[in-house]
């Protein structure tokens, strides 16, 4: 008998990501959660910031905060986001996961980390003296952590992307976030478009997918979603 587990599609810089936050954090208390990072904005994919960068995330950040009530604090939107010298890459963040999840198991910890320091603290987040700081901050040995991210960057961290884009392939997942339940009757997706900003309804109904005891009742309420494409 296959015990649940739900598979979390992300991208350390996906806005509906952070903006699923919540979310991630409701289904942990109930589910053993494994993250597959996708490389959105990797290699080829990075940006450095730029006013057209920044007028294309603007509008989506904006639905994101109203959809979900995730905070965009003004040193993300009136610093990091016209902060020239930065540049949006998913590996290293990625890579930091991986590093943290190897050190303390503590992986999708680091990701919300990452996520507070991007999008309400405007923190570099690309930057590798920027997520030691991170990881000591969640009481990670800052040197151990310092020498695991250098042995998970690189190759370590494109082999996990080809695993994710695989992975997503066999599911037809086409962005980010998505959510894939897996248990002994196989893998099936969990459409989060209505749960925004409604953690306890996406719990309950991850309970109901999973076959795990309800814990209490929680009224759906539609809303739009747009996701973040690979």
């Amino acid at each position: 008998m296959t015990a649940p587990i739900l598979h979390y599609l992300y991208d350390p810089l996906c806005g509906w990501c952070y903006g699923a936050a919540p979310l991630l954090r409701a289904a942990r208390d109930v589910l053993p959660v494994r993250p597959r990072s996708g490389g959105m904005m990797a290699g080829a994919r990075r940006q450095a910031v730029t006013p057209q960068l920044r007028a294309y995330v603007q509008p989506h950040d904006q639905r994101i905060a109203q959809l979900s009530g995730q905070p965009f604090g003004p040193a993300y939107t009136d610093g990091l986001l016209r902060d020239n010298g930065a540049v949006f890459d998913s590996e290293p963040p990625t890579a930091a996961m991986l590093a943290a999840e190897q050190l303390a198991g503590r992986g999708l910890d680091m990701l919300a980390r990452l996520q507070v320091a991007h999008y309400e603290e405007g923190r570099r987040i690309a930057e590798p003296s920027v997520l030691v700081e991170l990881a000591a901050s969640l009481g990670l040995d800052a040197a151990a952590f310092a020498e695991t991210l250098t042995q998970l960057s690189g190759e370590a961290v494109q082999a996990h992307f080809r695993d994710t884009r695989e992975f997503m392939a066999r599911v037809g997942a086409q962005g980010f976030p998505t959510f894939v339940l897996e248990t002994a009757e196989g893998l099936q997706s969990i459409d989060v478009s209505a749960y925004l900003g409604r953690p306890q309804a996406f719990q309950e109904r991850l309970r109901q997918r999973a076959g795990l005891p309800a814990a209490s009742a929680a009224q759906a309420l539609g809303c739009g979603f747009d996701g973040c494409a690979l």
